[in-house]
């Protein structure tokens, strides 16, 4: 694995060594990255290359084979990991009988999250005409919306979720990701797995390539571009830097 290097001093959590295995498969192998304050961190990797499984693993959802979570320089304990991360799965449905209204109180109240943001996450989200609604009732773009706004109004500095646009249209995507950006400059730091990759360039500021359970390839699309160009890809874009580096 080959990394774009990145500031020692900007590594606020770091990864190393992380390895999950199912028998003999190995589904993560030696996975290793940081994630810095403040950045939206791209990974990216198409189907089955892992990437459930990573924030399953750091979010303690599933106990790697092998591999340490370091904060500040301090193995990830039970109690920091609370702290400092929130995963939002893909494809949930959690609470189906209850009102989008309800969700977004029960959020704030049951996770410690911000009440002061509730209108805001509303308003971006476009959920007023669903506040209403039950979860089980509502197609699973507005299901997707209703998901991040749960991840939004966590406390947690670090929100891990996957596949944060599935379900969305182009406009929705849109918005959704200037959503995402403005979260981010009030310092919220957001660990995004993102499928297509041309969301993902638009929207993150460092990227961590994942194929069959491998990191490839980790830091800017600038740095990433040079490590492709020096094995001799194409490097125009994320797409020719993926497809060099994987």
């Amino acid at each position: 694995m080959t990394t774009a290097p990145a500031s020692a001093s900007s590594e606020w959590i770091r990864v190393e060594g992380l390895t999950k295995k199912y028998g003999t498969v190995s589904a993560l192998s030696d996975v290793a990255f940081s994630i810095q304050p403040g950045e939206i961190l791209g990974l990216i990797g198409p189907n089955g290359a892992g990437k459930t499984t990573l924030f399953e693993c750091l979010a303690g959802v599933l106990p790697p084979t092998s591999g340490v979570i370091f904060i500040h320089g301090q193995p990830l304990t039970v109690r920091s990991r609370t702290r400092t991360l929130f995963y939002l799965p893909d494809a949930i449905a959690p609470w189906p009988s209850q009102t989008v209204r309800w969700v977004l109180d029960f959020t704030v109240g049951f996770f410690g999250g911000r009440r002061d943001l509730v209108g805001d996450v509303i308003d971006g989200l476009a959920l007023s005409p669903l506040l209403t609604n039950t979860l089980g009732a509502l197609s699973k773009g507005q299901r997707k919306r209703v998901l991040l706004a749960i991840g939004l109004l966590t406390s947690q500095p670090v929100l891990l979720a996957d596949e944060p646009f599935d379900g969305l249209d182009l406009r929705q995507t849109r918005e959704v990701a200037a959503i995402l950006q403005s979260h981010a400059r009030a310092g919220r730091t957001l660990f995004l797995s993102i499928h297509q990759i041309t969301d993902a360039a638009r929207l993150c500021d460092r990227f961590v390539l994942l194929s069959a359970g491998k990191v490839c390839g980790a830091g800017t699309l600038d740095g990433l571009s040079a490590l492709a160009r020096s094995k001799g890809g194409a490097a125009s874009n994320l797409e020719e830097v993926f497809l060099a580096l994987t």
